[in-house]
């Protein structure tokens, strides 16, 4: 029930005193009992002045406390979300307690170097961090008119990435992934080797530089166990921990928790980005195990489903994780983001990757056809697009050569692949030499150029040269991408192998 505005009143409802200093009781309210409980949410009528996302307490004859938080509200009658769920909860003996403000996370540069669970609790057994703030999750919405457009480049050290599909501080870049494919090993990877380059200081390749101040901020949902143990050992191991914050969310954990850990690890990225002016990139895995939690919820509220069950706005809910990252005018931190999805059966119309592909700039498409191969990292260039790249490449930023060989290294490999489809149903003998030489060409880019091991970090320059070495086994006049100052600088013919 509302509490009176100004006095502390004597009893609550089960006649034990509150303990609250003055300025709590004018936003907590208490409710004896619920009016309906139906799976993870309880309806709650006679309660007045709350607010959309409200934080709640669910206390139980036991005296344990569960935690919840609103989700609709309509006249006097309020929808909790119980995040432990609500077994063995019962509609008269249980107490609701709004506690007037929203879920929020205490957050500060000690933040680097520590795990966070589910519900951004310390998880790595040390002591709780001192706070500086505590912030809203929900953050605010980013004024387009503030937006500063995307334009450096960012060196990952996988040569799909860096040298075909680039990304650019201030992006969204996901990957589409499949059950079974090594999404957590790129993952981990692009966390690991992950460094924001840009000409004049230490030099790192090409010309370029890394600078200082850069973190990631790694949000994993519905994980296995050992898979979160992989990325946290990973980390560690690496060195890369001490510029890291991780939120795990296991797979036994409440599947609720899972609409608000990528939220939690946005939060903490703005704070590192716009506060403490560092360039953050923030990686979510796995965004289809967000998508279920949300669509479990939208069942739950029983409300109509949209294409395969999941709820109508999931473009909209969706649209406000992956539109908080970016870069602001008149700041210098900036926040980027891959996001990571499997698609169930490998199928990219599915509502999951489909609405992503369209907020998103860009997809990485891993290819199971590549995987069983043995080619990895399995990125397929072909399908694969960074809508940013031309951005954040050239001259100063990489290489000047950089977006004439990314174009002919495109077409050069997809002319490859379809010659070896025409020779499957012709024969190899219906090829031309120059086919061959193309077909070649394919073979020998899956296993030099794709082919990277887990723990080859290449410099951007690294990957242009062997663009340029694969290459040389064309002849120069088949290479019509390339302006003739940078063949003649680069390109060298009869580089077989």
């Amino acid at each position: 029930m509302g509490l009176l505005r100004g006095f502390a009143p004597r009893n609550d409802i089960s006649g034990r005193v509150f303990r609250l200093p003055l300025k709590e009781y004018l936003t907590v309210k208490d409710v004896f009992g619920v009016k309906d409980i139906f799976g993870p949410l309880m309806l709650v009528e006679a309660v007045e002045g709350v607010t959309y996302g409200e934080l709640t307490e669910v206390r139980l004859p036991t005296g344990d406390i569960r935690r919840g938080r609103v989700l609709e509200i309509s006249d006097s009658t309020v929808l909790v979300q119980v995040f432990e769920g609500t077994l063995g909860i019962g509609t008269d003996n249980v107490r609701v307690r709004f506690l007037g403000k929203g879920q929020e996370i205490p957050v500060s540069r000690d933040m680097l170097g520590r795990v966070f669970d589910g519900e951004g609790r310390v998880a790595d057994g040390g002591p709780p961090i001192i706070p500086e703030k505590r912030l809203n999750i929900n953050g605010s919405p980013i004024n387009p008119c503030a937006r500063d457009y995307p334009n450096e480049f960012i060196q990952t050290g996988i040569s799909t990435i860096d040298g075909l599909n680039t990304l650019v501080r201030g992006q969204k870049l996901p990957i589409f992934s499949g059950a079974g494919l090594p999404h957590a090993r790129l993952a981990a990877q692009i966390a690991r080797q992950a460094r924001l380059i840009a000409a004049g200081e230490e030099k790192v390749g090409g010309g370029a530089t890394a600078l200082s101040g850069f973190a990631v901020v790694f949000a994993a949902m519905g994980i296995t166990f050992e898979e979160a143990d992989y990325f946290i050992s990973e980390f560690r191991k690496t060195g890369a921990m001490e510029r890291a914050v991780l939120f795990i969310n296991l797979a036994e954990d409440p599947p609720i928790e899972r609409l608000a850990v990528p939220r939690m690890a946005l939060t903490a990225a703005e704070y590192l980005a716009f506060e403490l002016d560092m360039h953050v990139l923030v990686i979510l895995t796995d965004m289809t195990n967000y998508s279920e939690a949300l669509r479990e919820v939208s069942a739950a509220r029983r409300e109509v489903p949209g294409r395969r069950g999941y709820p109508g706005y999931l473009y909209t809910d969706l649209a406000t994780i992956y539109e908080r990252a970016g870069r602001l005018k008149g700041k210098k931190g900036s926040i980027t983001q891959i996001p990571i999805l499997t698609m169930p059966e490998d199928d990219k119309t599915h509502p999951v990757p489909d609405l992503t592909g369209y907020i998103t700039e860009g997809q990485l498409i891993l290819s199971r056809t590549l995987h069983n191969r043995g080619i990895s990292p399995p990125v397929d260039i072909l399908p694969s697009l960074s809508r940013l790249k031309d951005k954040g490449i050239g001259k100063g930023k990489t290489r000047e050569d950089h977006a004439d060989i990314s174009n002919q290294l495109y077409a050069a490999y997809a002319r490859g692949n379809s010659a070896k489809e025409l020779a499957v149903i012709l024969g190899e003998g219906a090829l031309s030499p120059t086919d061959r030489l193309y077909v070649e060409f394919s073979e020998r880019f899956d296993r030099e150029f794709v082919q990277q091991g887990e723990t080859e970090n290449r410099s951007v320059e690294e990957t242009l040269n062997i663009g340029w070495r694969l290459l040389g086994l064309l002849p120069r006049k088949e290479l019509k991408r390339i302006r003739p100052e940078y063949l003649e600088k680069y390109y060298k013919p009869g580089t077989r192998g």
